[in-house]
């Protein structure tokens, strides 16, 4: 059962939800959550893991995404519908979080032809666990996971790999650094639209320095309300993704 303050945060989500193409300030959600301003950004962040001018940038994106591929409205009218007054400001977040444009985004029917990841100096730290299933059975689609410098999954990741179902991992010659290791898995249709979908986990932060060898064990569960939504457009020809990793084990 949620606590009071998780669904004080929830109250917040669905006032976001209601209200994407208006512009919603700290102090309408503080209200929406009958808390002071300084109380409930706290309290939100310590739910959700991120700000709630991050959450709400989010989820904006998300309704993006499935405006994108549901209707044939054009990208200026969609970037009014989620509160951008500018469709270029649009068309850049939406790029740089999702990893196409909207117009490929909507091409390419929701997904990437591959996740680019970012060029980084190579290292020796490693980090590496164990993906568990969650409690209700394992997920019956591949299981992406990467690495992040924050606590949603979007823009591209550090290091990337995807498993065919829960097992061992590893991410080797990572930089110095604090990151987040970030997992989903879409059954049924692969939108990736529907939270109901999907299975998620977070793990961090993480900090590694010099030669760390660090253990992180990753836990899938029913994403929630109260989960950061995943912003990564989901990979293409995935079964073909699958055979190349393993060709390569």
């Amino acid at each position: 059962m949620h606590s009071s303050t998780e669904r004080a945060v929830e109250r917040v989500i669905d006032t976001m939800f209601e209200n994407l193409s208006e512009q919603l300030t700290v102090d309408d959600m503080a209200r929406a959550a009958m808390f002071s301003k300084f109380h409930f950004t706290r309290v939100f962040q310590r739910v959700t893991g991120i700000s709630p001018g991050r959450f709400l940038s989010a989820i904006r994106l998300q309704e993006a995404k499935r405006l994108l591929i549901t209707t044939r409205l054009n990208v200026a009218d969609i970037s009014l519908r989620v509160g951008y007054n500018s469709v270029g400001t649009f068309s850049t977040r939406f790029t740089r979080s999702v990893g196409l444009s909207p117009t490929n985004y909507r091409r390419m029917g929701g997904f990437a032809p591959r996740i680019p990841t970012q060029n980084r100096g190579a290292s020796q730290n490693r980090i590496g666990g164990t993906v568990y299933g969650p409690p209700e059975g394992g997920p019956d689609g591949l299981i992406f996971m990467g690495l992040f410098p924050h606590r949603i999954p979007e823009g591209a990741p550090l290091r990337c790999t995807i498993l065919r179902e829960p097992g061992d991992y590893v991410f080797d010659s990572v930089p110095d650094g604090t990151w987040y290791v970030l997992c989903h898995s879409v059954g049924g249709e692969p939108l990736g639209l529907q939270q109901e979908n999907v299975t998620v986990a977070t793990v961090g932060p993480i900090t590694v320095r010099g030669r760390s060898s660090v253990s992180a064990h990753v836990h899938l569960k029913a994403a929630c309300k109260l989960d950061p939504p995943v912003l990564l457009a989901l990979l293409d020809s995935r079964k073909a993704a699958l055979e190349r990793l393993v060709s390569q084990a």
